[in-house]
């Protein structure tokens, strides 16, 4: 699979490292540019969104993964925000709950670290969850696009356990099922 990862920050790097690992062809493109291809993995701070949306130029049918963390306030999540600012991508809202190392290193002993993801297109979900595993997590579909916002959250509670409770960046979720 081609992906353009826009962001060569940390959450950037580890994810386009990881998925050079699993044989995808990674191209990291500046926040200025028009990525080519059908994926893009959208890795930048929130403040930067909508301009580099904007910048990007038309996404139709491509695949977004939004990575990011940040949300407008009212009703929409930042999910539903990213999707408004790209009408035709099919967005995706992942890898945005956890840090960059366990982007880098999902795997705590024998089990892997959970991965949610939450779209409105059945396909671009399939293509986000195959990314997920390909790095190692273990992918779990969240819903609707809607439901990014509890994501959002989820991402908001890592960092209070990770900062606020002291117990370091080497955390993550696993959803157990019986």
């Amino acid at each position: 699979m081609h992906i353009a990862v826009i962001g060569a920050g940390r959450v950037g790097t580890a994810l386009g490292n990881g998925w050079k690992r699993a044989g995808h062809t990674v191209t990291y493109v500046g926040r200025d540019q028009t990525p080519a291809d059908d994926v893009i993995a959208l890795a930048i701070p929130w403040a930067a969104v909508e301009s580099v949306l904007r910048k990007a130029g038309p996404l139709d049918g491509r695949v977004l993964l939004d990575c990011t963390n940040g949300a407008p306030p009212g009703a929409r999540s930042g999910g539903e925000q990213v999707a408004a600012w790209a009408p035709k991508a099919r967005v995706v809202k992942i890898f945005n709950m956890t840090g960059f190392e366990n982007m880098s290193d999902p795997r705590y002993g024998t089990e892997a670290a959970t991965m949610f993801y939450a779209g409105d297109d059945a396909a671009a979900k399939q293509t986000a969850a195959r990314l997920a595993n390909d790095l190692g997590f273990d992918p779990v579909d969240a819903g609707p696009l809607a439901n990014a916002r509890f994501l959002e959250t989820l991402a908001a509670f890592w960092g209070a356990l990770a900062y606020g409770q002291h117990m370091g960046r080497g955390i993550a979720f696993r959803l157990l099922r019986r």
